[in-house]
């Protein structure tokens, strides 16, 4: 069974292992868990029989106005099981009183955020890949 919270306690890097599939330059586990607990809000997606992290979502956010959301991530073997749609759900509730949430994903994925009930925007970015794994 998958249990949903959205607080990192007593996560530890063995908790946050195989995301950022594809990426040419992941950021750790060590790191992951820096994120967890360093962003505005998280949700994790956690099986409860082996108490693995298996999806995540990030946000930032000033409270007052707007919020971003950075990452989601499902464990390949997780996928297609409706946990980022629950992840994207309980983040967009936690800001149901803000004016915006904004995300930048590609093109391939626009689809996927449609169905949660975003729209396509234009906007502008600069990406380090050789800082990809965090600082």
């Amino acid at each position: 069974m998958i249990i949903y919270t959205d607080s990192p306690e007593g996560l530890t890097a063995n908790n946050l292992q195989g995301f950022f599939v594809g990426w040419l330059n992941p950021p750790s586990p060590e790191t992951l868990l820096r994120i967890l607990h360093q962003s505005d809000h998280i949700e994790l997606a956690v099986d409860d029989q082996t108490s693995m992290v298996v999806g995540f979502i990030s946000a930032i956010s000033d409270n007052v106005l707007c919020a971003y959301i950075p990452l989601l991530e499902v464990l390949p073997d997780y996928q297609g099981n409706g946990i980022g749609k629950e992840l994207v759900r309980r983040v967009i509730t936690h800001y149901k009183d803000l004016y915006m949430i904004d995300l930048i994903c590609d093109e391939n994925l626009q689809a996927y955020y449609e169905k949660l009930g975003m729209v396509k925007a234009s906007g502008m970015m600069i990406r380090r890949y050789d800082k990809q794994s965090g600082r």
